[in-house]
């Protein structure tokens, strides 16, 4: 089952609205498109909650080490300038630009565009889904963002004003000037 999606449009909630639903039903994930759309995602089963983990935890390590930023689970919800409320799977925000925000801010669904964004295609998503949360994150200012579809053997990355490049699995991802240092060794991910 991919995530339902309801058209909200003639609903039109307020920022505030949406934090509170998201509070009133925490054992439901939401995210809500620039259009106003509410998406009510699924869980994810075990392989790709066991994979996002090791990404997490792998981009964590390196932030350990380099102090330069946050990582950021999928339980995060971002507000981007188009009006939606995006959850990564994984994402970082480079150390001033997080600490601009106020602590009010940074408390509820902070209203910024992670530096970095990951998502892990799961059995249940849908491909064009994905790629367009991809865009979106790039219109938003996303540098740099890794689309992995274990299912197709593939990674997709997608950096600010250049073509999308296809890669097939296993591969070795570079951090590169968004996260100096960083690298994801993806023979994991390859059946």
């Amino acid at each position: 089952m991919s995530g339902l999606t309801l058209n909200l449009d003639t609903v039109h909630l307020s920022d505030e609205q949406f934090y509170q639903l998201c509070q009133n039903n925490r054992d439901l994930n939401f995210e809500r498109t620039g259009r106003g759309e509410l998406i009510i995602m699924p869980p994810v089963g075990g392989d790709s909650g066991n994979r996002e983990a090791d990404l997490i935890a792998d981009l964590v390590i390196w932030n350990r080490q380099t102090n330069l930023g946050y990582t950021f689970s999928s339980s995060t919800v971002f507000k981007l300038p188009n009006g939606a409320d995006r959850s990564p799977d994984a994402a970082w925000i480079r150390r001033e630009r997080y600490l601009a925000l106020t602590p009010e801010q940074r408390r509820k669904f902070p209203p910024i565009a992670p530096d970095f964004a990951i998502e892990l295609r799961s059995a249940t998503d849908d491909l064009e889904m994905l790629r367009a949360k991809m865009r979106e994150y790039m219109d938003a200012g996303v540098q740099l963002g890794w689309l992995i579809n274990p299912q197709q053997q593939q990674v997709e990355i997608y950096r600010q004003g250049e073509d999308v490049e296809v890669r097939n699995l296993p591969t070795e991802l570079s951090g590169e000037n968004v996260l100096p240092g960083f690298s994801l060794n993806l023979s994991v991910y390859a059946l």
